[in-house]
């Protein structure tokens, strides 16, 4: 809630003025963190003590203006007419530089663990322009209709839409 294209300030003056926002239209405090261009990327995990990272998937924008930055705003998200206007989905993440697949796999149950996270999550990941994974957020309860990314990655795994409910119910059960 909040983040727009307005969110993305350059200067301490801007910056301010985004917080008064914030405070004054939204009612709420302001996360201020450093903007990292890039590809956004999200990885799905499932388990326990034994853990699956699932196949990567890509935030893909196809109508961005030049020289706009990509930014999760809540139309990107979940304005349908929106989305279509401005090419927005998410597939699978392909030509990943070198080495960035497995470190996906490996970070992405690393931070799960560390979370003490069970049954279920995506983490969400910018790889900067320069090729360098950051950390955004971890989402302990993504959204599981067949038509999510969470849902497509498992599709990728092997593991259909049916197979992906039960396994989720029974690491609930397990625990």
């Amino acid at each position: 809630m909040g983040i727009s294209k307005a969110s993305i300030v350059r200067d301490d003056e801007a910056l301010a003025a985004r917080v008064h926002f914030m405070h004054d239209r939204i009612g709420t405090d302001a996360i201020v963190e450093e903007f990292i261009p890039g590809r956004e990327i999200y990885v799905g995990v499932l388990g326990n003590e034994r853990l699956m990272a699932l196949p990567p998937r890509e935030l893909i924008v196809d109508e961005l203006e030049p020289g706009e930055d990509l930014i999760a705003t809540e139309s990107l998200k979940h304005n349908v007419h929106y989305q279509e206007k401005h090419g927005v989905r998410i597939s699978g993440a392909r030509n990943l530089p070198e080495g960035i697949a497995k470190a996906l796999d490996r970070t992405s149950k690393r931070i799960y663990r560390m979370l003490s996270l069970e049954g279920y999550a995506r983490i969400d990941y910018r790889l900067s322009t320069d090729g360098k994974l950051y950390f955004l957020e971890a989402n302990p309860n993504p959204e599981l209709a067949n038509y999510e990314e969470l849902a497509h990655a498992a599709a990728r795994a092997g593991l259909s839409y049916t197979n992906l409910i039960q396994r989720i119910l029974n690491l609930g059960l397990r625990r």
